[in-house]
Parts: structure tokens; C-alpha cells; sequence
């Protein structure tokens, strides 16, 4: 399985991307995937400090898909914000990160930490006290996510 990240400067940017390139481009890698799932989230707020999406200082990436019960998505996106991105910052080897989402409502927690030790650290317990204090179980219909080690040869 690989993950592919992409951010655009903005929203134009990509939509000329799709209506001028992407056909093209998708028809040359026709063949060498398959069952490629692709979704769009729009940035919300950073997770630490300014993200940049600059891959070459990490070594994971930690991904949260989150599909949330929609009366529940504004205290979803409050806890995040107020209880999980504390949470996470305090952790010495995250890095950055960023919140995002589409609609749905879904939306996606992307976490780069200096190294799997590091990530290692930020352990079960404390993730388990952290959801109950936010209440995530109440929150979320579906969570799905990976922990990806990064390839420096594939990053552009």
C-alpha cells in the first residue's frame, strides 16, 4: 500500500490542475496501481506549529481519517483543537501536522514525527485518557488511519 500527499497552494491551482493535466497524466499510469481511493480536504488548522509540507525532515507520518457524526463535528473540531493538538505538541518528536476537512463530514489528522521511536512514545494510555477527555467515541462513526514510513526517493 502507498499513500501519496499532495497540497496545493490553492484551491484554483488545483482545479486547473484537474481540468488541464490530471487525464493525461493518469492515463501514462494506467496499469501500475489499483483500488486508489482519493479525497480532498480542505486545511482547517495546523497541529503544532506552521505546517509546510516539507516531508524531508521526518521519517513517519501518521494519518487519522475521521468520519464524524455531523451533529457532532463542531465539538470534534473543538477537541482537536483544544485537547489533541496540546496533546500532541507536548510530544518532543511530533514534528508538525495539520487538520483538515471535507465534507461529510470527514476529516483528516496528518501527524509527521522525527521517527517511529519517537511516535512510540506517545503512548496507548495517554492517547486512551486523551479520547475520553474528548469525548472521540461520541464523536466519531468511523476512524481509519496508518502510520506510513516515509521514502525519501518518492518525495518531490
Amino acid at each position: 500500500m502507498a499513500h501519496v500527499f499532495s497540497f496545493w497552494e490553492s484551491r484554483s491551482f488545483y482545479d486547473s490542475f484537474m481540468a488541464r493535466s490530471h487525464d493525461r497524466l493518469a492515463a501514462s499510469q494506467s496499469g501500475t496501481f489499483k483500488d486508489a481511493q482519493v479525497k480532498l480536504f480542505d486545511y482547517r488548522f495546523d497541529v503544532k506549529t506552521g505546517f509546510e509540507p516539507r516531508f524531508t525532515d521526518a521519517d513517519l507520518v501518521r494519518v487519522a481519517h475521521c468520519r464524524v457524526h455531523e451533529e457532532r463535528a463542531e465539538h470534534f473540531t473543538l477537541m482537536q483543537e483544544k485537547v489533541w493538538n496540546p496533546a500532541m505538541a507536548g510530544s518532543p518528536g511530533m514534528i508538525r501536522g495539520l487538520f483538515g476537512e471535507a465534507p461529510g463530514p470527514e476529516f483528516l489528522i496528518l501527524s509527521m514525527w522525527l521517527s517511529a521511536a519517537e511516535h512510540g512514545k506517545y503512548r496507548t494510555e495517554r492517547v486512551e485518557r486523551l479520547a475520553l477527555r474528548a469525548q472521540t467515541e461520541a464523536d466519531v462513526a468511523a476512524l481509519t488511519g496508518d502510520i506510513v514510513g516515509l521514502e525519501p526517493s518518492w518525495t518531490v
